[in-house]
């Protein structure tokens, strides 16, 4: 189901998935097999590893402490995005039978921006029909037109689902 198995994922779709976006450090770290979500973590964590991950994701924003004394954390905005970015790649689900095709006209000017585009388009297993055309079996037209209104570019871009599609 997943694709890789590493501490920072699972931490990051732990607080993802978790209720309130909350969780206890203290609990999650002696009990990680009650946040198993899809069956993913099956092994011990150890708490060197564990304690290392919880400051690289502080450090680059991705998660914050919310109460010091009893050690509870949760997911910054820029972690949400970064979790639902990486549930969309690494979790497999079954087909619905819909095609998500982007099709897009940035201008230079924006080039940032659709080179952007295209590399979360590649990281999320798109395919490249044409030069601006691009097309997957995954379900994240959501997230997709949510990112392509936040970077601004939604003027040049279209996001469709289909379910037949003939190439």
């Amino acid at each position: 189901m997943f694709t890789k198995k590493s501490l920072t994922n699972f931490v990051l779709l732990t607080l993802e998935k978790s209720v309130d976006g909350y969780i206890r450090f203290e609990h999650f770290a002696y009990n990680p097999h009650l946040y198993a979500h899809y069956g993913w973590w099956d092994r011990p964590l150890r708490k060197s590893a564990l304690a290392l991950t919880m400051k690289r994701l502080r450090e680059n924003g991705l998660v914050e402490l919310v109460d010091d004394k009893e050690l509870i954390i949760r997911l910054t905005d820029s972690g949400r995005d970064k979790a639902i970015w990486t549930k969309m790649r690494l979790i497999d689900e079954p087909w619905d039978g819909k095609w998500r095709i982007v099709i897009w006209d940035i201008p230079e000017k924006r080039r940032v921006a659709r080179d952007l585009l295209r590399y979360k388009l590649k990281w999320l297993g798109f395919k490249q029909l044409q030069k601006s055309v691009w097309i997957t079996k995954k379900n994240c037209t959501q997230v997709l037109r949510d990112f392509i209104k936040k970077m601004g570019i939604k003027d040049w871009v279209v996001v469709i689902e289909s379910d037949n599609v003939d190439f």
